[in-house]
């Protein structure tokens, strides 16, 4: 029952928020959880991170699909100091995304205090939930200077 509970908190803070990222993915792990068998939510478990990655990943990439950034535009990416300092915090931002993996990975305890900052960083200050990966990978460089 704990489960049902949260979950409906969730939704709730996403509705009270207008967030329709957060009450949309509620609800469907609602939906899941009250699947007859377990099986979707397992697979939702194991592969729905790597997915939600890669529908992302496809979204930014897409105005390069529909042909809204020239080949122009990246060269001159290379050519002024905003571009190369953009360049340098992608490398940086995905450096931290392989930390925050390695990190979940190796402590899974941790993803409650992510999970619980994630939720309200979306659901009350209109953040992305992309944020997880990021926040587990800065987490792991404190964690690393603290020891």
């Amino acid at each position: 029952m704990d489960v049902f509970f949260m979950l409906l908190v969730i939704v709730g803070l996403g509705i009270l928020s207008k967030n329709a990222t957060v009450w949309i993915a509620g609800l469907g792990l609602l939906a899941l959880r009250m699947w007859p068998s377990d099986q979707p939510l397992v697979w939702t478990d194991q592969y729905g991170l790597k997915i939600g990655v890669i529908i992302l990943t496809m979204g930014v990439l897409s105005p390069i699909a529909l042909g809204k950034i020239p080949w122009s535009y990246l060269v001159d990416t290379m050519k002024s100091v905003s571009g190369l300092i953009a360049v340098a915090v992608g490398i940086f931002v995905a450096y931290l995304g392989g930390r925050g993996v390695g990190l979940l990975t190796a402590q899974p305890t941790i993803v409650t205090g992510l999970l619980i900052g994630t939720i309200v960083g979306v659901a009350l200050f209109r953040g992305v939930p992309v944020g997880p990966l990021i926040a587990a990978g800065i987490l792991s460089l404190f964690v690393q200077w603290l020891k």
